[in-house]
């Protein structure tokens, strides 16, 4: 793949690494929320990076392989801070069922 439609996908691999930086699960309680905030705000710090590498702010034009080693540091840096270390929401209803279940079902 050459050309716009190679400049295209690239451009779609960065959307979805901003994605998967910010698009982490929602915290259960008010504690998980501070690991939940502290998370977010240093991959929101790697993103704004790899942004500012694609569109540079004098509205020059990027690099050919600006783009693919940008999106290859967010993700190296997403690795090391994975979104982990607190109770997520999904995971607390999780067990709020199964504690519903174990005292007979639905009440």
């Amino acid at each position: 793949m050459t050309g716009p439609e190679s400049a295209r996908e690239e451009l779609l691999d960065a959307l979805r690494a901003v994605r998967e930086a910010i698009d982490i699960p929602h915290p259960a309680t008010v504690g998980d929320g501070e690991t939940y905030d502290r998370i977010l705000k240093e991959r929101v710090l790697h993103v704004v990076v790899m942004l500012q590498n694609i569109v540079p702010g004098d509205g020059s034009r990027c690099a050919a392989d600006v783009i693919p080693w940008s999106v290859e540091y967010l993700r190296a840096r997403l690795a090391e801070h994975p979104a982990g270390g607190y109770k997520t929401w999904a995971e607390h209803a999780a067990e709020l069922e199964r504690d519903r279940q174990a005292k007979g079902g639905a009440q």
